[in-house]
């Protein structure tokens, strides 16, 4: 099978009074490029998601989307800073004796100075969160790939039905090449019997003549180049796997044998035949940029 670039997954796990929802999609990219956007909690998981993306996915830039709820109600504690208090009161009485002011110090104005209380997470066990939101990060990307797998499917048939009408022009190529050079020997003999106002023609030179012509027009070599091309990839097509660089170089191939047929047409349905066989090279190649 082969796969498409684009792709969406998502996947909601929600156990032990947690709630994790991961979300994926994907679009083209030369490498694989993950971007993770989470909550600062689970920053710490960030290395083993990519670790675990990567059983899954080996090209394209590919977003994720994961959110965290804590439906427990012992989710945060009150800190007391003991010390904290302690040094801000004995500096406070300080002030009181070196400025000779009241000191008028009560509990509620001491516990307003910054981290005298602080509010603190509660302890996480990381082995079973992450258990959990493996779980999330699997599912999503199960459903992602299902999703990339579709479209390569469609992806794989469309191409294959753009490569059989290349194969059809190809063979036009083929066989109107040799009708070209015959068409050339018969202008050739009749201008010269016109020149010469006779019958006699010198074969020779008519034949050094139309097999000089037919060495430029001959475009043998890049009808058999293009027809090995196009059968390497319907081949790859049907095997899948990952194969959108090889056939990106492929497609490349094929071009430069089109544009080298193209221009050694003199013939007009030659050079239409050649365009049209450059544009659907090309549309192939847009094609393949979206496989993985």
């Amino acid at each position: 099978m082969i796969k498409s670039m684009t792709g969406f997954g998502r996947c909601e796990v929600a156990e032990n009074m947690r709630k994790f929802t991961v979300e994926m999609k994907a679009v083209n990219h030369r490498y694989l490029d993950v971007n993770i956007k989470m909550p600062k909690s689970l920053n710490f998981f960030e290395s083993a998601i990519r670790s675990e993306l990567k059983n899954y996915i080996s090209r394209g830039k590919v977003d994720v989307f994961i959110t965290y709820e804590d439906l427990s109600e012992n989710t945060s504690a009150v800190r007391y800073n003991r010390e904290l208090a302690a040094e801000y009161l004995k500096y406070l009485r300080q002030m009181s004796e070196d400025f000779g002011l009241d000191c008028d110090i009560r509990v509620s104005t001491l516990s307003k100075y910054p981290e005298v209380f602080t509010m603190e997470e509660a302890g996480l066990d990381e082995e079973e969160l992450w258990k959990e939101l493996k779980k999330a990060v699997t599912g999503a990307a199960e459903m992602f790939v299902a999703s990339r797998i579709t479209e390569g499917e469609h992806l794989r048939d469309d191409l294959i039905g753009k490569l059989d009408h290349m194969i059809t022009l190809v063979d036009f190529i083929a066989e109107r090449s040799p009708k070209i050079v015959a068409e050339y020997r018969s202008r050739i003999e009749d201008k010269v019997r016109e020149l010469l106002a006779d019958n006699t023609v010198d074969e020779g030179r008519l034949l050094t003549e139309v097999t000089i012509f037919a060495d430029k027009v001959c475009v043998d070599e890049e009808l058999v180049r293009l027809k090995s091309h196009i059968e390497t990839t319907r081949a790859a097509l049907i095997e899948g796997g990952s194969i959108g660089r090889k056939l990106d170089f492929i497609a490349q191939e094929m071009n430069r044998e089109a544009n080298t047929t193209l221009s050694k047409s003199n013939d007009l349905e030659i050079s239409n035949c050649a365009i049209e066989l450059k544009t659907e090279i090309e549309k192939v190649r847009e094609q393949i940029q979206n496989i993985e």
